[in-house]
């Protein structure tokens, strides 16, 4: 049987589901998924804890990073890649990075400079948060040192913000549920809470949609600094010794598709002529029709081919993969998935060792060693998972 893959998954090293790290892989266990992909936003901290505790518990590890560029062209143009609400604005993750870590400069400096710039704003959010709460006379505030020391492992993100406020708000009001209801809606600007006070990541969602995206009252726009170059955010991912993938979002609930993503075709063209020769989808995301079609699509024009569950908000949701409506991956899918899962753990492991992996330093593919990597990872994998 194909072993179960989930090559895209979040700690609390960025934001995460998870209280843990140690959480994500003790479920994996539970739900017989084999290889674990970390995927933090902008951040490698997490990955000797990864590698330690997934062999600790015969997992495969994979070492992966998320960032988010602005590709300029596609935003003069209004294109939506895959942001659905934000012209230009490109996820990229990369896949495989060299463990352990290195990270030559300039590269080093530039990622540190963007997290910065992330941090910074959050920073700025929080304090636009406490002049919101002092204007209902809330009687408390956010402390962002008591978030990055309580709450996150030092990478603070809006999430963060609003996991922080209903903690804050459900002590203030001893877990009272129509005194926190009541608050929430004087915050919302007289509108009612939707979700069920006990529904922690509803109320969450709803706090970080009502206060901290754009025009809410807490909301500050991401400086241009925070992003960098597409161009650029590859060359940082191939000096860590990785892979730059093209996160796919897929057809949403309506089954509409983003305008860089709604021709399969040109969407492939257009990502080979950017140097980009591996993917990724968040299987819940996408119906299983599309999911086969666009994966199937890419997996025979030589693209690698992952998919994921992310577990990047506060919903607790399964490790093992379905799409959209808990349908569960075809046996097409699951083995695309796996062939991917194994060329990126030959790659990281080549790469490791001074050899070179599925792309070299320029991100040219091997696509004629794809079977070898294919079987050279197939048994490091299995050596681990069945050690």
């Amino acid at each position: 049987m194909t072993p179960n893959v989930n090559a895209h998954l979040h700690t609390p090293y960025s934001f995460s589901a998870f209280e843990k790290l140690t959480d994500a892989l003790d479920q994996a266990v539970d739900e017989q998924v084999k290889i674990v992909g970390i995927n933090d936003f902008y951040t490698m901290d997490g990955y000797r804890e990864w590698h330690d505790e997934a062999i600790k518990r015969k997992l495969y590890p994979l070492f992966n990073i998320e960032l988010i560029s602005l590709q300029a062209e596609d935003q003069a143009k209004s294109i939506r890649v895959n942001d659905p609400n934000n012209p230009g604005r490109t996820y990229l993750s990369g896949k495989g990075l060299k463990y352990p870590v290195s990270l030559p400069e300039p590269y080093a400096s530039e990622l540190a400079n963007v997290r910065a710039a992330s941090n910074g704003q959050v920073k700025q959010m929080c304090k636009k948060l406490n002049e919101v709460l002092h204007s209902v006379n809330a009687g408390f505030e956010l402390d962002i040192e008591w978030i990055k020391k309580e709450l996150t492992q030092g990478q603070i993100r809006e999430r963060h913000l609003a996991k922080a406020l209903r903690i804050k708000a459900y002590s203030y009001f001893n877990q009272e549920t129509k005194s926190i209801a009541a608050f929430f809606n004087t915050l919302f600007g007289e509108k009612a809470l939707k979700s069920n006070v006990e529904d922690f990541a509803g109320v969450e969602n709803e706090i970080r949609g009502n206060l901290l995206k754009a025009g809410g009252a807490a909301f500050v726009p991401e400086e241009t600094s925070a992003f960098l170059p597409l161009d650029r955010v590859q060359k940082i991912i191939l000096a860590a010794g990785g892979i730059p993938t093209y996160p796919f979002l897929g057809d949403d609930a309506n089954g509409i598709f983003t305008d860089f993503e709604n021709n399969i075709e040109k969407a492939a063209d257009i990502l080979k002529q950017r140097g980009i020769h591996s993917v990724e989808f968040i299987t819940t995301r996408n119906s299983i029709e599309v999911l086969e079609n666009y994966a199937g699509y890419l997996f025979d024009n030589g693209f690698v081919v992952t998919f994921g569950s992310e577990h990047n908000t506060p919903a607790s949701e399964p490790i093992e993969l379905f799409a959209r409506g808990k349908t569960p991956l075809t046996n097409y899918l699951r083995s695309i998935n796996y062939e991917g899962a194994c060329i990126i753990a030959a790659h990281q492991e080549l790469v490791r060792n001074g050899q070179q992996g599925y792309v070299d330093i320029s991100g040219q593919p091997n696509l004629s060693g794809r079977d070898d990597l294919s079987k050279k990872g197939d048994e490091l994998i299995k050596k681990v998972i069945n050690g």
